[in-house]
């Protein structure tokens, strides 16, 4: 049995989804907000951050990335599972961008603060942060069409349990999801299948 760690609203789940979908045995310990920073916690992952996956030998998995492509890889539902090198190379691919820049260019939405020090400075900030999500939305509302399928590289993986974690994010910023169809459609889909409700009421948040 392994155990991922997360908290309510974060990225971490995305993991907790694709651990659902893949069928594996994973017990979640939702933190509580400030928990992540725990002395105990941070003995498990000192950086402080959710998601990790802790594994019975003590061993710890961080970034939400490396734990979405171990699950596939460990998958017991077969068509999770990447097809081939081209395929592990496209998942990661797909991850690294949602991860290293739709993700992080959140970060001045939800804590202003630490890009900016004066209130005229964050709002300059936040409009900045929402032209860059905006021009990201649109690419992947593109790249999903153009997929052809139910996922973002045309068949379920597990990068979709992230791309659902960012549309949702979506609803707490001036911008509107219903710009981006087929992404607004993909969401809507997943929030009516049972094991995303499930994963999502494991980590105490709501559809």
């Amino acid at each position: 049995m392994m155990k991922l760690y997360a908290m309510p609203g974060t990225c971490a789940l995305a993991p907790n989804i694709a651990s659902v979908w893949a069928n594996l045995p994973v017990e979640l310990v939702n933190l509580e907000r400030g928990e992540h920073q725990s002395d105990a916690y941070l003995k498990v992952n000192p950086k402080g951050q959710v998601p990790a996956l802790l594994f019975d030998d003590g061993q710890v998995l961080t970034e939400a990335l490396a734990i979405l492509l171990y699950i596939a890889s460990l998958s017991e539902v077969p068509e999770l599972i990447p097809r081939g090198p081209m395929e592990w190379a496209r998942q990661a691919e797909a991850l690294s961008y949602m991860s290293s820049e739709v993700h992080s260019d959140f970060g001045p939405h939800f804590v202003p603060e630490r890009f900016a020090s004066f209130p005229e400075a964050k709002e300059d900030v936040q409009q900045h942060t929402y032209r860059k999500l905006e021009a990201h939305f649109r690419r992947l509302d593109t790249s999903f069409k153009e997929a052809g399928g139910d996922g973002l590289l045309g068949r379920r993986t597990v990068v979709d349990a992230y791309l659902f974690v960012l549309c949702r994010w979506m609803d707490s910023t001036p911008l509107d999801l219903s710009s981006f169809p087929s992404l607004a459609e993909f969401r809507s889909r997943l929030e009516s299948e049972e094991a995303v409700i499930r994963a999502l009421k494991r980590q105490k948040m709501t559809v």
